[in-house]
């Protein structure tokens, strides 16, 4: 079986070329394929191979004391197929590993407070937080992402990319003033950018899912969840237990 993984991490980044250049470097002799993007305020991966090689490339990342000492915390979320989903390795520089292109969005500068899928699970059992409040999930992904599956009664919005958010949620914002508002999108590094901003701009009442779609996935499966986790390669989407909606024999 191929072993896919999907990890972000925001971390100061003082060279990003001689860090993508590594990072292909490495990509390449352990066969692996996918898309790493290197940024100043962190790397995003999306990369699948061999189990062991893929274990190899994340402990060189977490053990190397060239890079903000952060980077030991590096997690990723795994799932598996039985094809190689990408058809080659894309090492990008960018300017953000998440375009959103507003300030006061950084996460270098702290994040935002979170809530953990077994947490998020128990209040959307019980219909509401532990402070009696109900509970409203933000879709922070865009229009084609969701035809694919969300959560049950998620506010979703018309958005075809990720720095349309802002505009597209303003006329829901003042009924979401008495509810706690919780953003997702599928690893976790959109809502972690949209939750810093909106907070920023007065919505004190907004949570992220920690790690996203996938490591909601991971931990509880497909409760409150209809449908499948669009993915941005040749499995299109995986369902609730991790499974590629097309997998063809390896």
């Amino acid at each position: 079986m191929v072993v896919n993984i999907a990890a972000y991490h925001f971390a100061v980044i003082d060279d990003p070329p001689q860090l993508a250049q590594r990072l292909r470097e490495q990509a390449e002799r352990l066969q692996l394929r996918g898309t790493a993007l290197v940024a100043p305020e962190g790397i995003n991966l999306f990369l699948a191979g061999d189990g062991e090689a893929i274990e190899s490339l994340l402990a060189d990342l977490r053990a190397d004391p060239r890079f903000d000492p952060r980077f030991d915390t590096l997690a990723a979320k795994y799932s598996r197929s039985r094809a190689q989903p990408f058809a080659r390795l894309k090492v990008k520089l960018k300017r953000e590993i998440i375009a959103f292109r507003r300030e006061r969005c950084s996460p270098l500068r702290g994040r935002a407070p979170s809530v953990t899928p077994d947490t998020l699970a128990r209040w959307l059992d019980q219909g509401h937080d532990d402070a009696g409040k109900r509970v409203v999930l933000l879709d922070t992904r865009n229009r084609e992402e969701v035809g694919y599956g969300s959560f049950d009664n998620a506010l979703t919005l018309p958005i075809d990319n990720f720095t349309e958010l802002p505009e597209a949620l303003a006329p829901h914002r003042e009924a979401l003033r008495e509810a706690t508002v919780v953003s997702f999108c599928t690893g976790g590094i959109r809502c972690e950018k949209a939750a810093l901003w909106l907070r920023e701009d007065g919505m004190d009442n907004l949570l992220q899912l920690d790690g996203g779609i996938l490591g909601y996935f991971e931990r509880v499966g497909g409760r409150h969840y209809d449908g499948g986790c669009f993915v941005f390669d040749e499995r299109v989407a995986l369902d609730p237990q991790l499974r590629p909606l097309r997998d063809a024999a390896a």
